[in-house]
């Protein structure tokens, strides 16, 4: 499946895996969006119904491994990059711009290892683009979407790990590969993406 744009604004765009013409997630958006009167409102529902109702694949050992947005919202379950797809699916198909972030975070308490982590970043028309994490709560994790203060999952804190600037219309090939390569979630925390840091100040 080609990526389809709106307006040719490829964060409106539905494809294999942000599928926000999938019916489930079709339908899912528009009882989502029911009684809202704000875009806001709508980004804070579709946050809050990712973040609370689907459960993260890691958390609760939870198969199938899922990477579509209709995969997710079908099976109830995805990785923190499985649950950006179906928020971006949701806010996509309310109109609301809607792209992938990633921080690159140490696997464990502090690195090495370290792992990408996915999320979302929405344009809002008060505020501009506005990142959201809806990857789930648990004790010491506390996302909330309260623009234009962002309250993320997690914090960059040792040295090796980033936020990383880039706001994405489509997953990276590596989070792609993750989801699909592995045919268990405990396989995939085995091999969670990553990425190699570029240096800024570069020897010569």
């Amino acid at each position: 499946m080609s990526a389809r744009t709106l307006d040719d604004n490829p964060y409106l765009a539905f494809s294999t895996y942000i599928d926000g013409d999938h019916p489930a997630v079709a339908s899912k958006a528009v009882a989502l969006a029911s009684g809202c009167a704000t875009e806001e409102e709508i980004v804070k529902a579709c946050f809050e119904f990712v973040r609370d109702a689907i459960k993260h694949s890691g958390d609760f050992k939870l198969n199938p491994v899922t990477c579509s947005a209709s995969d997710t919202l079908i099976h109830g379950t995805g990785y923190c990059y499985a649950k950006s797809h179906l928020l971006a699916a949701l806010l996509r198909c309310n109109g609301i711009p809607t792209g992938l972030c990633y921080q690159r975070l140490s696997v464990g308490m502090e690195g090495p290892s370290f792992c990408l982590h996915g999320l979302n970043a929405v344009y809002l028309k008060n505020h501009g683009w506005y990142r959201i994490d809806a990857r789930g709560n648990k004790s010491g994790v506390d996302a909330q979407c309260t623009p234009p203060l962002e309250r993320l999952a997690f914090p960059v804190l040792a040295e090796q790990e980033r936020d990383l600037p880039e706001i994405w219309p489509e997953p990276l090939p590596q989070v792609v590969h993750a989801l699909l390569a592995y045919s268990s979630v405990l396989e995939v925390a085995e091999h969670l993406p990553d990425i190699e840091l570029i240096s800024a100040h570069p020897i010569n």
